[in-house]
């Protein structure tokens, strides 16, 4: 019996807290698109890869506290909130996440979420 779409979900985000770049990959679908919150858009497997390591490499300690979960027919949606340091300056801001299941594998990740405190640590 495959996973539910919350199921996937949840391994991807134990992925990404436990900053495991390869793991999430595979958790990611082939054509896999990433919705950032100021809207750009990244797609496809190997991007990502890259992507996350860079970014894993600029937010220090980057995890992610889900707080609520539901599964819809349109997706999953995730409250909670995102956290890391940048520059030796700590942040933590309220987000909330959509994600797209298709065969087992996460096809998109929207991400809603302020970023001022991460671009704020980055002038320091």
């Amino acid at each position: 019996m495959a996973d539910s779409p919350g199921t996937v979900v949840r391994a991807f985000i134990e992925r990404i807290n436990a900053h495991d770049v390869e793991g999430l990959t595979e958790c990611l679908s082939t054509d896999h698109r990433l919705i950032d919150s100021l809207g750009a858009i990244y797609v496809g497997r190997e991007t990502l890869r890259q992507g996350w390591e860079a970014y894993f490499a600029l937010v220090h300690d980057y995890h992610v506290s889900v707080h609520s979960l539901a599964e819809l027919a349109a997706g999953v949606l995730l409250v909670g909130e995102a956290a890391g340091r940048s520059n030796g300056v700590a942040w933590t801001v309220p987000a909330a996440w959509r994600a797209v299941v298709r065969d087992g594998q996460v096809a998109e990740w929207q991400v809603y979420a302020d970023n001022e405190p991460l671009r704020a640590s980055l002038r320091v």
